[in-house]
């Protein structure tokens, strides 16, 4: 399910790209020197135009038949797209290592092992088998373990967190059930993400999970000339489906992506995505977000009839999208229990040096972690 529509510009740019946050317009007469400038600062007047332009575009919203048949076939209508499109609309998300250098290979792949090692890992307990087989469900997952043998010499910190975490290992057979670094991408798309990554980290103990709303999405992503399934499994899962499980056990992830897809589903169905969501990560798992922030270009251009709820709207193709806030986006992962470790905003401004035009784009990302167990739990 989704893509996003904004990326082209900021995906196109070839070689090492700066995190953003590093390149400043201090002089406007340089504005076509290059093709964005970050943290753009808006005028008060810009500002007030901005909201003036949603009020105008909301005043006038989608008639209720027509969106509950954006609901119900949302599946189509994303179907539709990549029918249309294909693998040749977005370009591959290499910026991804510099924003998010969780999803790089590094000395230190998982960023629990300073206090979990590896070796550790494959000590922790061997748990009953499930009589219901290998199709786990996030409430299936109850395992009896084996208390952890300790190391001579092993430091406090790292045997306490240990044998905390010993419990929620899975040991049953599921996909991707013997490695050591486990990332989901929901709503891969086509696989701008889920390719890089494979690309890039040849870290062996590495399985990358990705799903979206669209079958004809997966089916790109399956039919990839790079598609591994020794390293990768791609399935077809609506996020907002509540009695549909995740082909993964709760507690089993290391890191979640979702770029510019929680925008694409009912604001009022957020919050237990997120929710189901943040079951899947194991303590100290990081949950990574970009996606569409409050009166970004996108919004603003949106005419009069398309909006169907506050800062939410149906494209012309049919797909949706809603503009976040910091706030909203906190509000929505704290609820689901994680804690914050990265929230900002990437307010951005693009140039098309060609026909001299500039854009302003307005990006949240964020990552949020999940606690480490208490010491009383």
């Amino acid at each position: 399910m989704a893509g996003s529509y904004s990326e082209g510009a900021h995906a196109a740019n070839s070689g090492k790209r700066e995190q953003f946050g590093s390149r400043f317009l201090n002089d406007p007469a340089h504005v076509f020197h290059h093709n964005a400038w970050d943290n753009v600062e808006w005028s008060e007047e810009q500002a007030v135009e901005a909201a003036k332009k949603v009020r105008e575009n909301s005043a006038q919203r989608v008639p209720q038949e027509k969106q509950v048949d954006y609901e119900i076939n949302a599946h189509k209508y994303w179907n539709d797209f990549y029918k249309i499109h294909e693998n040749g609309f977005f370009k591959d998300r290499h910026w991804l290592f510099t924003e998010f250098p969780e999803l790089a290979p590094s000395p230190n792949q998982n960023h629990l092992k300073g206090l979990l090692s590896e070796n550790k890992r494959s000590e922790i307990l061997e748990c009953r088998s499930s009589e219901d087989g290998p199709d786990l469900t996030e409430e299936q997952q109850e395992c009896s373990s084996k208390s952890l043998r300790e190391k001579k010499q092993a430091p406090s910190v790292e045997k306490n967190v240990t044998e905390r975490l010993g419990h929620l290992e899975i040991c049953d057979e599921f996909p991707g059930s013997s490695a050591t670094y486990r990332i989901l991408e929901v709503g891969c798309g086509v696989g701008n993400t889920v390719f890089p990554i494979l690309q890039t980290n040849n870290d062996p103990g590495l399985f990358v999970y990705c799903c979206d709303f669209s079958s004809t999405a997966v089916e790109l992503v399956q039919t990839h000339s790079e598609y591994d399934p020794s390293r990768c499994l791609a399935f077809v899962h609506d996020l907002c489906d509540e009695d549909k499980s995740y082909p993964v056990p709760r507690d089993s992830l290391d890191i979640i992506i979702l770029i510019f897809v929680l925008s694409a589903i009912v604001p009022d169905k957020m919050q237990k995505a997120v929710d189901r969501l943040s079951r899947l990560l194991r303590p100290g798992g990081l949950m990574l977000l970009r996606d569409y922030g409050r009166y970004d270009m996108a919004q603003l251009r949106f005419k009069k009839g398309q909006c169907l709820s506050e800062n939410f709207y149906v494209r012309g193709d049919g797909t949706r999208v809603y503009f976040f806030t910091q706030d909203e986006l906190d509000t929505l992962f704290t609820a689901a229990g994680l804690e914050k470790v990265q929230n900002v905003v990437d307010q951005r401004l693009q140039v098309n040096r060609g026909k001299q035009l500039t854009m302003y784009r307005v990006w949240i990302q964020c990552k949020y972690r999940k606690p480490l167990l208490s010491s009383t739990g």
